[in-house]
């Protein structure tokens, strides 16, 4: 009886203290609990993203790639605080990209934006969508991994997520953006995030060349468990950047997490089908990198279709990006690292347009329907935003190397690339009595 009594008291003195905060401005206490854990999950997939990045490099630079995906969440934590989060959410100029009215988060706090989340404190929307900003310029190293100066990686990362990353993010998210006024939809970041990635990534790996030994060496993962960690945590943390990306606490959320998980799991078996079939047989690593892939195509559409669509979506990305990867680098010269394009840049933009195909109110009433439930207008939309954001993230990210390069060297010299990044950048290894083999 003595329990009964305390628990009936703590849920009343949990009402008093929760009911005044849902009502203030018409905040809900059950969206920003909701937001908030969402912003931490999306957060642990920043490390994550190092982790299975560390895992697939060699040895001698697993240090320096967990280094560079931390430095880059401290670093453009700053610059979104600053002036990212004003320049993408701010007022827009025609459509283009936000004022400076909101620099250093000025008037953003615990009043709502009712433009964007009328049920959660402004500073909190800043919050989960710094998390995005984060983790978007962290996807490009994989590209480039093992040969990038740590000094000129930083400079880019900050004119990058400035001058690339802000303005997508404004033209597709902004309620004034001229791509949302078009039409185009993208509910966690397909076009926003992962298109604007795997393209920047593509100029990255053309402008800085191939390994030296590539092509003369066997270029395997150093650690597989590594890479399977860092993809369970993508996997984990991908709950929060789907599913929080609804801003609330509602159904919409939960359908967003329910094809998010079922695109990754189809995608991690399509991509390890084509192994099985291809080279005989299915690899552990596979079957890691599938799975981000049917994550990255699911996220555009995650708050627009349905379970089946959901699983569809995440097959064809499995094996459209096995065999980009493969064709990569079996046909070309190119020496994109970590196979950024392949899995962000074609799974991504697959996601943009099967979000122009299976999209339907049915799932959100807020939304639009797509081709296949009679309007043919939202995939043209689709593919407009597609083609601007690879013309502009490509070119844009390509200028900024070649500026940068003229003013410090972007790539390390044979001898440090040669005795590798941890030890010649940072005086580090991963192990204690580590020989720095390869």
């Amino acid at each position: 009886m003595r329990q009964v009594s305390f628990f009936v008291f703590g849920f009343i003195i949990m009402l008093l203290v929760l009911v005044p905060i849902a009502g203030a401005d018409d905040l809900n206490a059950g969206d920003i609990s909701w937001v908030a854990c969402a912003s931490a999950l999306v957060m642990l997939m920043t490390p994550a993203v190092g982790f299975f990045y560390a895992g697939l490099v060699r040895r001698k630079n697993l240090v320096a790639t967990l280094f560079q995906s931390i430095a880059i969440f401290a670093v453009v934590s700053i610059v979104w605080t600053l002036w990212g989060y004003s320049l993408v959410f701010g007022p827009s100029i025609k459509g283009i990209i936000g004022d400076l009215s909101l620099f250093g988060l000025r008037d953003v706090g615990m009043s709502p934006d009712n433009d964007y989340a009328p049920t959660i404190p402004s500073l909190l929307l800043y919050f989960f969508q710094l998390k995005f900003a984060a983790i978007t310029p962290a996807l490009i190293i994989g590209a480039i991994a093992e040969r990038i100066r740590f000094k000129a990686l930083l400079i880019f990362i900050i004119l990058w997520a400035t001058l690339i990353y802000s303005p997508i993010a404004h033209w597709v998210w902004n309620i004034n953006g001229w791509l949302r006024h078009l039409g185009a939809i993208d509910f966690a970041g397909g076009t926003v995030v992962h298109i604007s990635a795997g393209i920047s990534a593509l100029a990255a790996a053309l402008v800085i060349g191939r390994r030296k030994d590539v092509g003369t060496s066997e270029l395997v993962p150093n650690n597989v468990p590594l890479v399977v960690l860092g993809a369970a945590l993508l996997w984990f943390g991908w709950f929060g950047f789907n599913g929080g990306s609804s801003l609330s606490a509602n159904t919409l959320a939960v359908s967003a997490l329910v094809v998010t998980n079922v695109a990754a799991a189809s995608a991690g078996i399509s991509w390890m089908a084509v192994d099985w079939i291809v080279k005989g047989k299915p690899t552990t690593v596979g079957l890691a990198i599938g799975a981000v892939c049917g994550l990255v195509a699911i996220t555009p559409a995650s708050g627009y279709v349905n379970v089946m669509s959901a699983i569809i979506i995440g097959l064809i990305a499995g094996v459209a990006s096995n065999f980009v990867a493969n064709w990569r680098a079996s046909r070309t010269t190119l020496d994109d690292s970590l196979d950024v394009f392949a899995c962000h840049g074609i799974s991504g933009i697959w996601g943009s347009l099967a979000t122009g195909m299976f999209a339907t109110i049915t799932i959100n009433s807020g939304g639009v329907n797509g081709l296949f439930y009679g309007n043919a207008k939202l995939l043209l939309m689709q593919l407009i935003a597609v083609v601007v954001v690879i013309a502009f993230s490509f070119v844009g990210s390509f200028l900024l190397l070649k500026l940068i390069n003229l003013f410090t060297e972007i790539r390390v010299s044979p001898e440090e690339e040669e005795e590798g990044l941890d030890r010649s950048l940072h005086g580090e290894r991963a192990y204690v009595g580590d020989e720095l083999s390869s």
